[in-house]
């Protein structure tokens, strides 16, 4: 189904020629009915990756993929001061907090940053970005935090604390199902295949410490890669199932040009060879993840009086 989009945002373009189904912002309410005949969502999505542009249009192709059309804002803190994309590109298709705090959203994504060795007092927008989060537990039905925002919120609501790596875990990463009759999992079989690229970590123990949250997708080298509070409120994906084939590669060959010290990331190019073009094991899962959050987490939780017995609907 599509996503409402504005139509100069530079992924309508990108979307269009990858035959993903995109409309554009200013078509009205009651032509985008008889184009899909189906639910409209509504997204806030938080931006915070420096490459705002390959950011949201790989969040884009992800939630265009479900069975909902979907129209989303993108959001940026009123205290952040971008260094890798142009005012201008904030300045026409982000909102700041101020201008959105006062809207309901059905759901939001909150994405990583590559501030993983910073303590969450030393970020310039921390005081904001709590603020934010605070306001999305009661002002959208489900939110998505990964990475980063996924560490921060374990540490703000919860109190967990991240552990920084002496190396980067970089690759990609067999899970196994905890838990195979929640719906977030629901289809998922086997081993779970997802990205990580991450210099922090958190420790499965203080996770299980709170009984409103269940670990889901386990890796025993990544970690807990999907926990998910029982309410169905907030999730928290320490990978990226938003990443495309490429993006590892991209980050493997930027860091090798700033002379990082990086191994080749694990799992990933056939026989470790960087010259052969990778794999996108994690694509079906991917999809089916996100599929499986705007159906049962947001969607029958928005119309409760159609499922009866409904215990996590919330009003908004």
């Amino acid at each position: 189904m599509p996503v409402k989009i504005h139509s100069d945002l530079p992924a309508y373009d990108l979307l269009r020629e990858e035959n993903v189904s995109v409309i554009p912002r200013e078509t009205r309410m009651a032509d985008m009915q008889r184009i899909t005949e189906m639910p409209e969502l509504n997204f806030l999505v938080l931006n915070l990756m420096p490459n705002k542009i390959i950011t949201e249009t790989q969040i884009l192709r992800l939630l265009a993929g479900t069975s909902f059309q979907v129209e989303v804002d993108f959001l940026f803190p009123d205290s952040y001061e971008p260094e890798n994309v142009e005012k201008e590109h904030l300045e026409r298709f982000y909102s700041s907090f101020s201008e959105v705090k006062h809207k309901n959203y059905d759901g939001m994504i909150v994405t990583g940053a590559p501030i993983e060795t910073l303590s969450f007092e030393e970020v310039d927008y921390w005081q904001e970005f709590t603020e934010i989060i605070d306001w999305s537990f009661q002002n959208v039905i489900s939110t998505l935090f990964i990475c980063w925002g996924a560490f921060a919120a374990f540490y703000h609501h919860y109190g967990i604390e991240k552990q920084v790596l002496e190396e980067k875990l970089f690759g990609v990463y067999p899970h196994e199902v905890r838990g195979p009759g929640r719906d977030i999992v629901r289809g998922f079989s086997g081993e779970v295949m997802a990205p990580h690229s991450r210099y922090a970590r958190v420790d499965e123990e203080d996770i299980k410490a709170h009984k409103e949250l269940e670990i889901l997708l386990h890796s025993q080298k990544a970690g807990a890669h999907l926990t998910a509070r029982h309410d169905r409120r907030q999730i928290f994906q320490t990978g990226h199932f938003e990443y495309d084939a490429g993006t590892l590669k991209q980050e493997f060959e930027r860091d090798r040009r700033k002379k990082i010290d990086i191994d080749i990331p694990e799992n990933y190019f056939p026989e470790d060879d960087p010259g052969r073009e990778p794999q996108m094991s994690w694509r079906k899962p991917g999809q089916q993840f996100y599929r499986n959050w705007l159906y049962h987490y947001i969607y029958i939780q928005k119309t409760p009086s159609k499922h009866a017995g409904n215990v996590f609907a919330v009003k908004k």
